[in-house]
């Protein structure tokens, strides 16, 4: 996105999430300037795989380390000490996977244009200004122990020590590449690189922040009391929050004491002229809304989809009569995948070295983020917490209005590097509400300067900038909590390593081998002022809207051993509506969670146990709440067209599985998809439709009534927005939408005409329409026979790799891509294989990962991840996980040192 007027503009068109404009000019020089095939040898491919066996020197070691490798090659690494032992993981993280380190520390520290080239300017200048590096260069400097520092620097030691024998094609075959254009060569990994890392997981996983912006920007075509029918609230009667009494008790008996706080759902108090300001700035919300789903994603579309399900089972449930544990966390489907599967275990377990985990956590960050030890198991699901908040704010060049004065801005200045050409300079301008965002696009710089604003608000004249309020721009201690979770014993100890992470607000579950189970909420949730619910943008100039401090930590939350003996975490609301504290307005609407909750309550309804093949099973589950719901309404409809009738046919005694293999759950989403567009996608405005949409809409002011003929006058008008952002995308908020709306046959959201003249249309109508729509483009896309339809067919997933194998040349995507494999699943199932209704029907999320924890038997419990352990493309384990993955198989997952030896195909040895 464009940088401030001390930078030169960038290039107007939004550039793609997930980091697709990273394929630059340097792809295709490799092909234009050379010949590719007598370049890429196999050698060169075959560089960069590691050493799995025999003996490798490592300094700094102070004894020697093991690292045995199954037949996956997911690593176990053994030592005496915890530094050595985050030194190895460094060591061997780098091994598999340095190239995705590297993108990734470049991302978060706003310097991919030393990688990429100009191309990223735009994004490193938004990365610069939201400045993840400095806070965590503060978290560094201030916050963590010097044990936790300890530990970093052992394993920034271990990323560097591979560095330092390495180079180029020998780290990774994309070094070739790039080598070619510009002779990067990687700096040596820092702590800060690590801990930057879960600022870009919280800038992923922000759930609010896009939401805010499209209310505001669907004022242009709608009313309030339409947007509120878009944004339903909660069904708490249907679909039960994670806690379910809305508190936070244990075995019954309270476990805090609440001082009630601010935020009751209400618009803030005062602030409908703000609104009104804001909602007057559609041009350039669009923009701004574009330029945030420009930035690159590490872990999928913000705006939907992210999520995951955990659920456990108490062991008086269970078959193995101790707790099970499920996680799978819905993230884009990537190459490599974002997981990396290894153990950590210290020889001999003492207060002195407390390591012996095992799980998934992330290359580049040392220590276990989702998995288990010898005594307990824990899973994450998103939270979806409300953490920030936009602000207007009235500015000059130099400074903001701050109750009635003007404050100069807090400014500093940031270089750019850039691969290949001249360094860019920008200014980065904050108020006491964070980072002024708006500056890293030009057509923010005059915010709404003609548009009318209310009495309250300060006179827009050179218009209104945007500032960001966002709690992970706070320094605070989520990389230290890491590894006091892998070393918790039992659930207090857990409950206080929970309490240091801040950021990305998550639910944490649990289970225990003695028999417990517990929840617990953490996490930095902002107490705002006057009533706002954060669903609208904050008057900055108005200090009685600053955040008025964070939920206590002591407030958060949390149950132990609930008597109904599970708890189901889905990104469904945590507490009911009578918790004091606001966490957000704007929850995933509990379909997969309620799905869970009844599968569990079912199975153990009269006496039955859940065992680890249930659990497994619910894993998959690929139920279409949505369709349960519309296609009683679709099979009533009288069809005429015997061509379309065919396809109706496909859904009697249809039992709404989205099986791969199912032509009425291909036929289905369509309807689906085709409902939505005709219902709400044709009545947003243009700044959420999808570029190419476009629509024959009344010129503004050319209605019937404003012409002396009385005809209206059209235009054509095309959307604006990136499919990955536009809406309605499809996700189950829709659902909650739709299941309000159909008792009401004649709503005025069942017209299909965008044009005043046209008589309106019913419920029925639009419902015919769309089955009509979606037989002819199934026939398009998969054939006139119905017989041959299938699910799989249209809802493919690819693996890419997230830079050099996004765009540019075939035979580079070939080299480092995979797929497609069809899928089964969908948005809302369980097994969540999400599609975006605004992009088509291809997977865009998906369970990234597969666990089940057997708290009886560790050695029983079961993994799978979406692709292998290693980065390197033809490396025997990078792909070779995901067809089991795709079947919904997983692997064995010992644990013990006397299973993992006996499972072990390499081993290699550390030495000083």
């Amino acid at each position: 996105m464009p940088a401030n007027s001390s930078a030169p503009p960038a290039k107007a068109k939004k550039k793609g999430r997930r980091l697709r404009a990273l394929v630059v000019v340097v792809v295709v020089a490799l092909v234009a300037g050379i010949g590719f095939g007598s370049y890429w040898s196999v050698s060169t491919v075959r560089a960069s795989f590691p050493q799995t066996t025999g003996s490798l020197q490592l300094s700094g070691l102070s004894g020697p380390v093991q690292v045995l490798r199954d037949k996956q090659g997911v690593p176990q690494i053994y030592a005496d000490t915890p530094q050595d032992l985050f030194r190895a993981q460094g060591y061997v993280q780098a091994q598999d996977r340095f190239y995705e380190m590297d993108v990734r520390r470049h991302y978060t520290s706003g310097t991919l244009s030393e990688m990429f080239g100009s191309s990223q300017v735009g994004n490193d200048a938004f990365l610069r200004t939201l400045g993840w590096d400095q806070v965590a260069q503060q978290e560094w400097d201030h916050q963590l122990s010097a044990t936790t520092r300890s530990y970093l620097t052992a394993y920034s030691a271990g990323v560097n020590a591979y560095l330092a024998d390495h180079h180029g094609a020998a780290l990774s075959v994309e070094y070739a590449v790039l080598g070619l254009k510009n002779s990067y060569t990687p700096a040596k990994w820092t702590p800060v690189d690590s801990i930057a890392w879960l600022k870009a997981m919280a800038w992923d996983l922000r759930d609010n922040m896009q939401d805010e912006i499209d209310r505001a920007l669907m004022t242009s075509t709608l009313t309030t009391q339409q947007i509120a029918q878009l944004y339903p609230a909660y069904p708490y009667s249907r679909n039960q929050p994670i806690v379910p009494a809305g508190t936070v008790s244990g075995a019954g008996t309270p476990q805090a004491t609440y001082t009630p706080g601010s935020g009751t759902g209400s618009q803030p108090a005062g602030a409908s002229s703000a609104t009104t300001a804001f909602n007057n700035v559609s041009d350039q919300l669009s923009s701004l809304a574009n330029e945030v789903g420009s930035m690159p994603s590490m872990l999928g579309q913000a705006s939907n989809g992210i999520g995951s399900n955990s659920w456990v089972v108490a062991g008086k449930y269970t078959t193995t009569g101790k707790p099970l544990l499920a996680n799978d966390p819905h993230l884009e489907p990537a190459m490599p995948s974002l997981w990396y599967q290894m153990g950590l275990h210290c020889r001999t377990v003492s207060a002195a070295c407390p390591y012996d985990v095992a799980g998934f956590t992330f290359s580049g960050m040392p220590g276990v983020v989702i998995g288990h030890n010898q005594s307990v198991a824990w899973g994450l699901t998103n939270m979806g917490a409300d953490v920030t908040d936009l602000y207007l704010e009235k500015v000059t060049a130099t400074a903001y209005l701050r109750d009635g004065k003007w404050v100069p801005f807090t400014t500093r200045k940031e270089t750019i590097k850039v691969a290949g050409g001249a360094s860019r300079v920008i200014t980065v301008r904050s108020t006491n509400n964070g980072p002024i965002v708006s500056d890293r696009d030009t057509q923010l710089a005059d915010v709404g300067k003609t548009a009318p604003v209310g009495n309250a608000a300060p006179d827009r004249s050179t218009g209104y900038a945007v500032a960001l309020r966002w709690t992970a721009l706070n320094p605070s201690k989520s990389m230290q909590a890491v590894f006091e979770l892998d070393k918790a014993q039992d659930f207090t100890q857990f409950r206080a390593a929970a309490r240091d992470f801040a950021v990305p607000s998550q639910n944490l579950i649990y289970a225990d081998t003695k028999g417990n189970i517990g929840y617990q909420a953490p996490g930095q949730i902002p107490v705002r002022a006057k009533g706002d619910d954060g669903t609208y943008p904050a008057p900055g100039w108005d200090s009685s809207y600053d955040w008025k401090g964070y939920v206590p930590q002591s407030a958060m939350p949390w149950e132990e051993n609930p008597s109904r003996g599970y708890i189901v975490t889905a990104n469904q609301a945590v507490t009911g509506p009578d918790y004091p504290y606001l966490l957000t307005q704007d929850w995933d609407y509990g379909t997969r969670s309620q799905r869970i909750n009844d599968l569990i309550a079912s199975k153990i309804k009269g006496g039955g146990k859940i065992s680890m093949d249930d659990m497994q099973s619910m894993q998959l589950d690929d139920n279409s709440e949505i369709a349960a719901l519309l296609v009683p309404y679709l099979l009533k409809i009288n069809v005429p067209d015997a061509y379309v009738r065919q396809a109706q046919q496909l859904l009697e005694g249809w039992d709404f599985g989205q099986d791969s293999d199912s032509a009425a759950a291909a036929y289905f989403n369509a309807v689906w998809r085709n409902v939505l567009k005709l219902a709400f996608g044709n009545k947003m405005p243009k700044e959420l439709r999808p570029q190419g949409q476009c629509l024959r809409v009344p010129a503004v002011g050319s209605g019937p009534v404003d012409n002396l003929d009385g005809k209206e006058r059209l235009v054509t008008e095309c959307g604006t927005a990136d499919a990955d952002v536009a809406q309605p995308d499809g996700g189950d908020r829709w659902f909650e939408v739709v299941r309000d709306l159909l008792p009401n046959a004649t709503s005025p959201w069942w017209n299909v005409s965008t044009t005043s003249t046209a008589k309106p249309t019913d419920r029925d109508a639009l419902l015919l329409q769309a089955m009509t729509d979606a037989r002819y483009e199934l026939t398009s896309k998969l054939g006139k026979d119905t017989s041959t339809w299938s699910w799989g067919r249209l809802h493919t997933m690819e693996l890419r790799n997230q830079t050099l194998g996004t765009s540019g040349p075939a035979v580079v995507k070939w080299l480092l891509n995979r797929g497609p494999w069809q899928l089964s699943g969908g948005e809302g199932a369980v097994d969540a294989t999400g599609w975006n209704a605004q992009e088509g029907y291809g997977v865009t999320w998906v369970p990234s990962m597969r666990m089940v924890v057997n708290l009886g038997d560790l050695d029983a419990s079961v993994w799978i991840n979406l692709t292998g352990a290693s980065g390197h493309a033809y490396d025997a384990h990078y792909s070779d996980q995901t067809k089991l993955w795709a079947e919904g198989r997983t692997l064995p997952w010992y644990f013990s040192a006397q299973q993992v030896d006996k499972s072990t195909q390499d081993k290699l040895t550390l030495t000083p």
